[in-house]
């Protein structure tokens, strides 16, 4: 299964962003899609920024992910 986890752009270069994770900063490439610009948010796969998104549709797939690990939450 693959994953595309929204990430909000927190700095740009040429063809390399850095994301915030869960927490984590990575660097991304952002050479498949074209006008990224800081504080936007895109989908991340494979180290790649796949996709734009809105900010209200990051919120909510980052708010069913949540979901999804509070109920699969080992007691």
């Amino acid at each position: 299964m693959c994953l595309g986890i929204p990430a909000k752009i927190l700095e740009r270069n040429e063809s390399a962003a850095v994301v915030e994770l869960g927490g984590v900063r990575r660097e991304i490439s952002v050479m498949l899609i074209d006008d990224v610009v800081v504080g936007e948010w895109v989908i991340v796969h494979a180290g790649f920024a796949i996709g734009k998104l809105s900010e209200v549709e990051a919120e909510q797939t980052l708010a069913l992910f949540r979901e999804i690990a509070d109920a699969t939450e080992v007691h």
